[in-house]
Formats: structure tokens, sequence, C-alpha cells
């Protein structure tokens, strides 16, 4: 009976080890199987930016809905207002507000014309603003099982289906890798350094209209009301040719601004005045 009641207890122990290593085993599963997922996906957002995709349809059966935080700030940076446009599978809404006329994500074009939108872009009004904007897509991971896919309809089992929000921010060359001090002319200047400053003037011009810098923020995984769990990866890459901008028709939306679309022309450039 001794040797039966150690034997237990070594079992015992034994069993409680294992139990209590069992659930960080699953967990260290599960975020290599979110990441992997993720590192796919990255991919074919990241094309389709890049490119310029027009035609990839299939994105309206996994990407939920666009928000734009979209600040208007003056020269010196500082915010004067900011409206917040949502961009949905039904319908689009400004502050909360269904907005006239509607522009819901029925395309792919439309999906990768919002997501290219620059991070910062001058106001049409010809003042000395401009908007500063924080694009977030909602997006059910187009990876995982096949029994989540489109054209599953079952609102229960997209709800249990791995979704993140994805940040992208895409800015200009010349941004974060001119150096500013070599743009000027201050009074004193030689000759032979004012053309170097004017050429490398002219070189920063021509990289900042043809260059951009794409980075793509994911945070998973979404939660309920739009909260992302604390997992997070950046992707980024140099982006070249023309970042176009476009908009479809009724051309002017809420607050009489247009449904600005962007799209890279990757086989274009521009030369910068």
């Amino acid at each position: 009976m001794v040797e039966i009641a150690i034997s237990l207890a070594i079992i015992g122990f034994a069993l409680v080890a294992i139990i209590g290593v069992l659930p960080i085993g699953m967990n260290v599963q599960k975020d290599n199987r979110e990441e992997t997922i993720i590192n796919q996906e990255v991919t074919v957002f990241m094309d389709a930016i890049r490119d310029g995709a027009q035609g990839v349809d299939d994105l309206t059966n996994y990407v939920m809905a666009i928000t734009n935080w979209s600040t208007l700030c003056n020269a010196n940076g500082i915010s004067k207002r900011t409206d917040v446009y949502g961009y949905t599978l039904t319908n689009s809404t400004v502050n909360g507000a269904l907005a006239s006329p509607q522009f819901p994500l029925t395309s792919g074009s439309r999906i990768v014309g919002l997501l290219s939108t620059p991070k910062y872009d001058p106001s049409p009004n010809g003042n000395i603003t401009y908007f500063s904007n924080h694009v977030v897509a909602y997006v059910r991971s187009l990876s995982g099982p096949a029994n989540e896919k489109f054209p599953q309809n079952n609102s229960d089992v997209q709800d249990f289906a791995f979704s993140y929000l994805m940040t992208t921010e895409i800015v200009p060359y010349g941004t974060n890798y001119v150096d500013p001090s070599w743009v000027t002319f201050p009074p004193g200047l030689s000759t032979n350094e004012a053309v170097i400053r004017s050429n490398y003037l002219a070189v920063a011009n021509n990289l900042q209209a043809n260059l951009h810098d794409v980075r793509l923020v994911f945070r998973w995984p979404l939660h309920s009301q739009g909260r992302s769990g604390r997992s997070g990866q950046s992707f980024r890459t140099l982006v070249g040719g023309q970042l176009m901008l476009t908009n479809e028709p009724p051309p002017f939306g809420p607050n009489n601004r247009p449904y600005n679309l962007y799209y890279f022309q990757p086989r274009t450039y521009v030369k910068a005045p």
C-alpha cells in the first residue's frame, strides 16, 4: 500500500506539471499560427498597394470596414479639427452620421484607393494647411480554415474567425531621409555651394514626388467594439512611381470634400517642378 501511495503521489505531481505546461504550449501554437497568417497577408496588401491594383474585388469579402481620422492642421502642425470618415460594405459615415452621398466598400478598387491615402494630404482650398490622415482597416483574415471563408455567411462562424487591425502609413521619401539643412540657402553661400545645394534640392524634390515609404502596422486579435489585442507587427517598404489622386463619381462627399482615392503608378514617374 505504501508503494501504491508513493506511485500515485509521483503521478499526481507529473500530471500537475503537464497540465501547467499545456496552456503555455497551446498559446505558443496559437501565436505562431497568427504570426504566420499575418506574414502571408501582408504580401497581399503590400502588393495591392504597391501596384495600384484596382481589380482585387475579393477583398470585399475580408475588409469589413475602413476608418480615416482626418485632422486638419495649419502650417505649424497645430490641429484645427478632426473628422472621422467611416466606410463599411453597406454605407459610409462622417463623425458617426450617415454621409451623403454614400460611398460603401463595394469594390476592391475603393478599398485599395482608401488604403493608399497618404499620411499628409494638402488641403484643396489653397491655404497653407494640410490633412493628417490615420487610416485603419478592420480585416477578417484571408488565410486560415476554409470553412471561415466566402461564401460562408454565418455570422457566428465569421465572428470566431481570426481578425485584425491594419494601419497604413504612406509618406514621401524626402520626409524622413532628406537633410533639411541641405535644401536651404542661407546668406553668404559660395557659388559652388549654392549649385551643390540646388542640385540636391532638385534630387530631393524628385525623390519626394516619385518614391514613398509605405508602412503597414498590424494589431491583433480584433476584439469587440474595434479594440485590438497586444500582439503587433510592422512592415515597411519603398515604393517607386507616382501616387496618383483620383475620385469616383459622385465627386463630393461630407463637408464638401471629395472621396479621394489614391493609386500608385509603378511605371509612371513625374519630374518635380
